[in-house]
C-alpha cells in the first residue's frame, strides 16, 4: 500500500516548527534562570506568614527616600559622565594618530573591570589625593567612582554616530561660509543629541543598580535601593521587604530601558561613508595634549592610584600582598578563588556565546512571535539588577534540591546569563552585514541552513563573535552583584573574595585584596586589547549590564 506524501500545508508547518525550535533554546535558558528567580522571590514574598502589604512594606523601609536618593545619585552620575566623555568623544571621533588602539582599550578597561575593584581603586585613591577634598568615601567619591566606570558607555555610542555623520555634508556647511564651530553645531551636533540622551540614560541605568562601589565607598552611609535589597534580604532576612524593594527597582530600571531604547532610535539618518579621522594640524595638537591629559587624569590615575597602594599597603614598600596571591598556604584562598574565577568565567563565555549566537540568528532571521518572545527574554536581564537576581536564587534554591544550590555550575549559569545580551549587542549587527544572496547563492548549490550559517555567516561574523567572547569572558570574571549570594567556600570568585577581605581588619588583608584587584586589572585590560585587535574596523562594542 502506498502512503501518500503528506500535504504542502503539513510540509509548510512542518518546516516552521523546525526553524522555531532554535528560538526555544534562549527561551528556555533564560526563562528557567531569569523568570524562575524572580517568581521564587514573588510566592515566598506572598506565602510568607509575617507578609505585609506592598505600601506598608515601602513604608517601613522608607522606600520613596531610597528611591529618590537612587534616582538622584543615577541623574548626577550620568550627566557628570557625559561632561568628562565629552572632550574623549572628540578625540576619538575625529582624530587618527598611531596610539589610538592604546585610548580605546584605556576608554572601555573601567566598564569591564569589577564594580568592587573600581571601590577598591578609589579607596586607595582617597587615602592620598580625596581625603583632603572630603571625598575618600561617601557620595562624592561614588560619583566620581560612576564617572570613571561609564565613561566607556558616553564614548562608544556617541563617538560610533559621530563617525557615521556623512563629512560632505559638513564640507558643504563650509563652503556656505560657515565656521568650522557653526559646520559642527548646524550638521554634526543635531545627530549627536539623541546619542547623547540615549547614552545618559544607559549610565543612569547602570548606576541606578550600582552595588559593589556603594558598598565599598558608602561606609553604610549611603543607603539606595540595591544596597537596601541585600540588607533586608541578606541582613535581616526580611523577605517581603525585601521583594517589594525589589519591584520598586525593577520598575525604575524597565523605564530607564525603556527610554535608552526609545531615544537610541529616535537618531537622524547617518551616512553609511561616515567620517574619516584626521591628522592633528595646527591648534588641533593643544587640543589633543590637553584631552589626552584629561584622558589620563579620569582613567588611568585611579588604576596607578591601586597600584601604588598595592605596593604599600602599610605606608611601606612591600610585595607582601602579591606573595600571598601564589601562597596556597595562605588562609584566603587567593589562589583557589583565582583558578575558580577562570574556569567560571570561560564555561560562562561558552554557554553565553552558543545561546546568544542562537537568539542573535534567530533575530535577524525570522520574525514570528516565537522568535520575538525568545529574542525579549534574552536582552531582559539587561532590565534587572544582579542583586535582585542573586536574591531570588537565594530563594530559589530553597525550593529545589540541596545538590543544585550547591553546585559549581550554577555560578556560570548566572554570568552567562548577564553576558549574553552583550553577545546579542555586538553579533546581530554584524549577522546584518551579510549579504542575502550570498545565503541564497549557497541554498541553491543545496546547502542547507547548517551548512549556509557555517560557510557564509560564521566566516563574515567570526572577528565580531570573537570580540562578544571576549566581553563574555571579561564580564563573568568580574561579576559581583549576582555571585556574591550564591558563593559558597568552593565557588568563591576573585571579585567576592576581594569585597570580604575589604570587609575584614589588618594590613595583611587589605594588601591581599589590593594586589588580587591588580591582577583583575591586569586580566581585563589583556582581553580588552585582543577584544580591540579582533573586532572589525570601525566597530563598536555593545553595552552590556552592570554587575
Amino acid at each position: 500500500m502506498t502512503v501518500p506524501p503528506p500535504a504542502p500545508s503539513t510540509r509548510r508547518f512542518g518546516r516552521r516548527a523546525a526553524g522555531a525550535l532554535p528560538a526555544l533554546v534562549p527561551l528556555l535558558f533564560v526563562g528557567a534562570l531569569f523568570l524562575a528567580p524572580l517568581a521564587a522571590l514573588a510566592k515566598r514574598a506572598f506565602d510568607d506568614a509575617d507578609a505585609v502589604s506592598l505600601a506598608e512594606a515601602w513604608r517601613r523601609t522608607e522606600a520613596l527616600d531610597l528611591l529618590g536618593v537612587t534616582v538622584g545619585m543615577a541623574a548626577a552620575s550620568a550627566v557628570l559622565a557625559v561632561l568628562v566623555a565629552a572632550p574623549i568623544v572628540w578625540l576619538v571621533s575625529t582624530v587618527d594618530l598611531p596610539g589610538m588602539l592604546a585610548v580605546r582599550v584605556l576608554v572601555t578597561l573601567p566598564f569591564v573591570l569589577p564594580t568592587v575593584v573600581v571601590g577598591v581603586a578609589f579607596r586607595a585613591l582617597g587615602t592620598g589625593l580625596l581625603d583632603g577634598f572630603g571625598l575618600d568615601s561617601g557620595l562624592g567619591a561614588i560619583l566620581l567612582a560612576h564617572v570613571f566606570l561609564n565613561v566607556a558607555v558616553v564614548v562608544r555610542v556617541v563617538s560610533a554616530v559621530w563617525q557615521q555623520v556623512d563629512p560632505q555634508a559638513v564640507v558643504a556647511a563650509r563652503t556656505l561660509g560657515a565656521s568650522p564651530w557653526r559646520a559642527f553645531l548646524d550638521v554634526v551636533a543635531p545627530r549627536l543629541v539623541p546619542a547623547v540622551a540615549a547614552a545618559a540614560a544607559l549610565v543612569f541605568l547602570f548606576c541606578s543598580t550600582s552595588f559593589g562601589v556603594i558598598v565599598i565607598l558608602g561606609d553604610g552611609r549611603v543607603r539606595t535601593l540595591e544596597t537596601e535589597i541585600y540588607q533586608q534580604g541578606v541582613g535581616y532576612f526580611r523577605i517581603p521587604e525585601a521583594v517589594s524593594l525589589s519591584f520598586l527597582q525593577i520598575l525604575l530600571v524597565v523605564c530607564a530601558l525603556l527610554l535608552a531604547r526609545l531615544l537610541g532610535r529616535s537618531a537622524p539618518a547617518t551616512s553609511d561613508r561616515g567620517g574619516r579621522r584626521q591628522r592633528p594640524r595646527g591648534w588641533v595638537w593643544f587640543a589633543v595634549f590637553a584631552v589626552s591629559a584629561w584622558t589620563v587624569l579620569w582613567l588611568v590615575v585611579p588604576i596607578g592610584s591601586l597600584v601604588v597602594r598595592s605596593l604599600r599597603p602599610g605606608g611601606q614598600w612591600s610585595t607582601a600582598g602579591y606573595r600571598v596571591l601564589f601562597d596556597d598556604a595562605s588562609s584566603v584562598s587567593i589562589a583557589d578563588s583565582l583558578r575558580y574565577s577562570v574556569s567560571s568565567a570561560f564555561a560562562a563565555m561558552v554557554i553565553a556565546v552558543a545561546v546568544g549566537l542562537i537568539a542573535a540568528t534567530v533575530m535577524t532571521r525570522r520574525r514570528d512571535a516565537v522568535a520575538k518572545v525568545g529574542a525579549a527574554l534574552a536582552i531582559l536581564p539587561l532590565g534587572v539588577s544582579a542583586v535582585t537576581l542573586g536574591f531570588g536564587y537565594v530563594v530559589l534554591t530553597t525550593y529545589l534540591p540541596r545538590e543544585v544550590g550547591t553546585s559549581s555550575l550554577l555560578i556560570p549559569a548566572v554570568q552567562a546569563l548577564i553576558a549574553i545580551p552583550v553577545v546579542i549587542g555586538m553579533v546581530v549587527p554584524a549577522l546584518a552585514e551579510v549579504p542575502q544572496r550570498r545565503r541564497d547563492a549557497a541554498a541553491v548549490l543545496g546547502a542547507g541552513p547548517a551548512r549556509v550559517f557555517w560557510t557564509v555567516d560564521l566566516p563574515m561574523i567570526g572577528r565580531s563573535l570573537g570580540a562578544a567572547a571576549g566581553f563574555a569572558f571579561v564580564m563573568a570574571m568580574g561579576e559581583f552583584g549576582a555571585t556574591t549570594f550564591l558563593a559558597q567556600a568552593h565557588t568563591t570568585t576573585l571579585p567576592v573574595l576581594i569585597g570580604s577581605l575589604m570587609g575584614r581588619p589588618g594590613a595583611d588583608n587589605l594588601a591581599a585584596a589590593m594586589a588580587a584587584s591588580v591582577l583583575l586589572v591586569a586580566v581585563s585590560a589583556a582581553v580588552v586589547f585582543f577584544v580591540e585587535l579582533a573586532a572589525p574596523r570601525g566597530a563598536q562594542a555593545a553595552v552590556g549590564g552592570r554587575r
